[in-house]
């Protein structure tokens, strides 16, 4: 079971998973102990963050060797505000052409476009990896942050 922790309720995090579009950035450990980072699209399903990329991609075989991870999601753009954790990872080939298929559709908006295509390909063999999170803890800076300009310029 998920512990929260931080200024969000269980219902917000819920909440604010379901409605952002930033990558994942997820922590793991490679084969020498070094922590390694990789940015994927998520998706928040029954408790879980679930991601896909190609079987052969090297953070599939870490987390082979070291399913514990950490993750952050949060937004780009003042106010920051977002989440972030810390469970276990598994990689799973069934169910990771579908996961993709959704990631695209949450990320780009759809299937048309070259993206989607390249991503799509009969060729490539997809795997899901799923995180259970033991801890996730949120925060926000809106309140600080409601007089900083965000001008772009």
């Amino acid at each position: 079971m998920t512990e929260f922790r931080g200024v969000w309720s269980e219902d917000d995090v819920d909440a604010f998973l379901a409605e952002t579009t930033v990558p994942v950035r997820l922590a793991t450990h490679r084969p020498d102990g070094t922590l390694w980072v990789v940015t994927l699209w998520y998706r928040h399903r029954d408790g879980g963050l679930e991601c896909a990329t190609q079987a052969n991609a090297d953070v599939v075989g870490f987390l082979g060797r070291e399913s514990s991870v950490a993750f952050d999601i949060s937004t780009n753009r003042i106010p920051y505000r977002g989440v972030r954790g810390n469970g276990t990872a598994t990689v799973s080939a069934d169910g990771g052409t579908e996961t993709l298929r959704d990631l695209v559709d949450r990320y780009l908006g759809g299937s048309d476009s070259a993206l989607a295509d390249t991503l799509l390909s009969a060729d490539r063999e997809e795997v899901r990896i799923r995180i259970e999170p033991d801890v996730i803890y949120s925060w926000d800076f809106s309140d600080r942050m409601s007089d900083v300009s965000t001008d772009d310029g």
